[in-house]
């Protein structure tokens, strides 16, 4: 008889120990159910005013997933590499949102202060722009949260991104003012308001 209590208040202190570890990393740990419902979405135009494509935005336990795709034929845009980035779209004296043809409005990179290019909170790896004119890309970034991305903006450059890498054996003064800040990435080619 005493054998039994013995086992049954061991098996009563492991399992109350057992919840209390479990409730504790779950706390830690956050389902992706719990997470469910924090995106964001912004629909990609051109110069025109025509939708050239979607970027979707989901906060995960490993960070915010980034799906983006280009599906309408972009005949005037040169295959290869192109910047995408997040703006920050904070200046009210430029208007807001995507305003056309230029795209101004969307201001410059989003950025804590003092944060130069490749180091920016809105830097995105390079867009891959197939022959056609079509590109899609995924990955994943913790260097925002959905929730920071609400009425910023995306934009898809005309040229590549060069994160402001100038080695030094190119330029002994390093990379200029506006390479620290767009990477020499050119136009803006496509923008969409985050929402």
């Amino acid at each position: 008889m005493v054998r039994i209590t013995v086992f049954l208040a061991s098996l009563a202190v492991l399992l109350l120990a057992a919840g209390v570890y479990l409730h504790n990393d779950s706390a830690r740990h956050p389902t992706a159910a719990e997470q469910d419902g924090a995106e964001a979405r912004a629909a990609l135009k051109d110069a025109a005013g025509e939708k050239v494509g979607t970027v979707k935005f989901e906060d995960d336990d490993d960070g915010v997933h980034v799906k983006v795709v280009i599906d309408a034929p972009l005949v005037t845009f040169a295959a290869g590499f192109h910047g995408f980035h997040v703006h920050a779209n904070d200046d009210p004296a430029n208007g807001t949102g995507c305003v056309a043809p230029s795209f101004a409005s969307a201001d410059g990179h989003f950025k804590e202060p003092g944060q130069n290019h490749a180091t920016h909170s809105g830097d995105m790896p390079v867009l891959l722009v197939n022959a056609d004119g079509s590109a899609e890309a995924r990955f994943v970034t913790d260097r925002f949260s959905v929730a920071e991305l609400t009425g910023k903006v995306v934009i898809v450059h005309f040229s590549a991104d060069n994160y402001a890498n100038i080695p030094a054996r190119y330029s002994a003064t390093g990379p200029d003012a506006a390479t620290l800040n767009t990477g020499d990435a050119g136009g803006r080619f496509a923008c969409g308001v985050i929402d």
